[in-house]
């Protein structure tokens, strides 16, 4: 498979650094969203308020990143790539400035929905890689890109380990160096990344872009709140029925406007439907491994008889951070094996790897060898997945909807992430050990982390049932048929090329399929 590149200009030596200013700002946005992970009983006890309620700091930024991700990234696609970036970083820079200076819970939850916008930065950044870099170097970029969203997340763990240790941890130190990264990148892009050519232009679909927003925000809202609110309350019940209401509106308002945000043939199209699929299972691999393993290793083993005793600084550095390391080196090979294997093999490879260390984990979690072993191959797992997903999506869509295939398929992973942090929390809070000393809060029995990691594997073994299945006759386009009729880079050389349906059916005018 071909993918386009009658939209890259001739630029001999600017690819490093636009590559480099991408990565550092995709960095930044994976980081944004896992910082606060291990510092949310510290906020809580600052702010003196209750676990529900700070809870909704992690909420706030899932569900602005399902709301405006594939909001930007359509306009992304309208009116160019650079100034929708700028705009989005901007925003981010604030959200972290106000994180970084209030006091209040309030605003603290403001600040994290602006920071959550960020995340329609990486669609928009593989959107401008695919317009600006030379074919040769396409996937490699690629994948370094979409690997750093896996390293982000882990190195953010790390930075908010070393800033909160001490009795006088203060969480503000977190996003004041959230504050100075946002701002590196910001210049970065603003200096380094070229206004790109390919504008759509056209109206903003609003209706649609609002019936799509709450069609997420009531299918999210209760993954992440569910263990508060009660699984069969009324409330989440509720918000899963309102989501289901609310996609049949979506559907029947994308089918009749003229310029719909999102093209529903290109939302079933196979090879986006199964990727997206697949980024659903890996972004619930990443965020079990997260949680797992960094709740475990700091487990008491005087008191539970498992764990390690770490300390959170000790789990970020010892546990975390290995895996985060391999997973930089994984994205560096991951454009080489997309060029050499496909696409298609290198995200099986990735499924490979994350499935087995997941079942390392669930038969082996006593030793610190075993936990940080296991965490390198799903770290490594993770990276491959993320640098593969991208190159499928990109070589199935029109070059003028990158950005919103890439945002739909970014929603996909953000909401695996949270339907793995409910899981593995609902699943420790359910069995709890008996007998502990008074004042000892409650710890789970080993056998809830051993059924989260089992879990997790079978996530990573369907990506690779995916892979063997769902992606198996992926429809190639042939050239010309996508957006142009230049050469590009193989990406998907072990898919069976010359079915129907192609991505030629998509660049038909709306008006015309109607």
């Amino acid at each position: 498979m071909q993918l386009p590149s009658s939209g890259v200009r001739s630029r001999r030596g600017g690819d490093t650094a636009l590559i480099l200013a991408l990565g550092v700002a995709t960095m930044i946005v994976s980081a944004m969203q896992t910082l606060v992970v291990p510092i949310l009983g510290l906020i809580q006890q600052t702010l003196h308020t209750t676990a529900g309620n700070v809870s909704w700091v992690t909420t706030a930024t899932l569900l602005s990143a399902a709301v405006f991700t594939p909001l930007l990234g359509r306009l992304g696609d309208q009116y160019g790539k650079k100034s929708t970036l700028v705009a989005v970083m901007v925003v981010m820079v604030a959200g972290s400035v106000l994180a970084a200076t209030t006091h209040s819970l309030g605003w603290l939850i403001v600040a994290r929905v602006l920071q959550g916008a960020a995340t329609a930065i990486f669609p928009l950044a593989l959107s401008v890689l695919r317009e600006e870099v030379r074919p040769e170097r396409l996937p490699g970029a690629m994948a370094l890109i979409s690997g750093t969203l896996a390293f982000g997340s882990g190195l953010a763990l790390v930075f908010t380990g070393l800033l909160t240790r001490g009795p006088e941890a203060d969480y503000h130190r977190v996003f004041w160096l959230a504050t100075a990264l946002a701002v590196l990148a910001l210049a970065a892009v603003v200096c380094l990344v070229p206004a790109t050519g390919s504008r759509t232009g056209g109206r903003v679909d609003v209706l649609g872009a609002v019936t799509l927003a709450a069609t997420l925000l009531l299918l999210l809202l209760p993954i992440s709140q569910g263990q508060a609110w009660g699984w069969t309350s009324a409330r989440t019940l509720g918000c899963f029925a309102g989501s289901a209401l609310m996609a049949a509106v979506w559907v029947l308002v994308e089918r009749r406007v003229r310029e719909p945000l999102v093209d529903l043939r290109m939302f079933v199209y196979r090879p986006v439907l199964f990727t997206n699929l697949a980024g659903l299972f890996v972004g619930f691999g990443m965020f079990t491994q997260f949680i797992g393993v960094s709740y475990l290793v700091q487990i008491p083993s005087s008191l539970a008889g498992y764990g390690f005793g770490a300390s959170v600084l000790r789990a970020s550095v010892q546990y975390l951070l290995p895996a985060t390391i391999v997973s930089l080196f994984a994205a560096q090979f991951a454009g080489a094996l997309v060029r050499r294997i496909g696409t298609r093999s290198t995200l099986a490879l990735g499924a490979a790897a994350g499935a087995g260390g997941f079942a390392s984990l669930t038969v082996a979690h006593d030793t610190p060898a075993s936990v940080i072993g296991a965490g390198m191959a799903i770290g490594a797992g993770i990276s491959l997945g993320y640098a593969a997903m991208p190159a499928l999506i990109m070589a199935s869509v029109p070059l003028h909807q990158s950005g919103i295939a890439n945002g739909i398929n970014s929603i996909s992973r953000t909401a695996g992430s949270s339907i793995g942090s409910a899981v593995v929390t609902s699943l420790l809070a359910a069995n709890t050990i008996a007998n502990l000393p008074a004042g000892v809060p409650a710890l789970p029995a080993e056998r809830q982390f051993t059924i989260s990691f089992a879990i997790a594997g079978v996530a990573f073994g369907l990506v690779g049932v995916i892979c063997l299945v769902g992606l198996r006759t992926a429809p190639a386009p042939q050239a010309g048929e996508v957006a142009g009729d230049g050469a590009g880079a193989d990406l998907t050389a072990d898919v069976e090329p010359g079915q129907p349906g192609t991505p030629a059916d998509l660049e038909a005018p709306v008006a015309a399929r109607a």
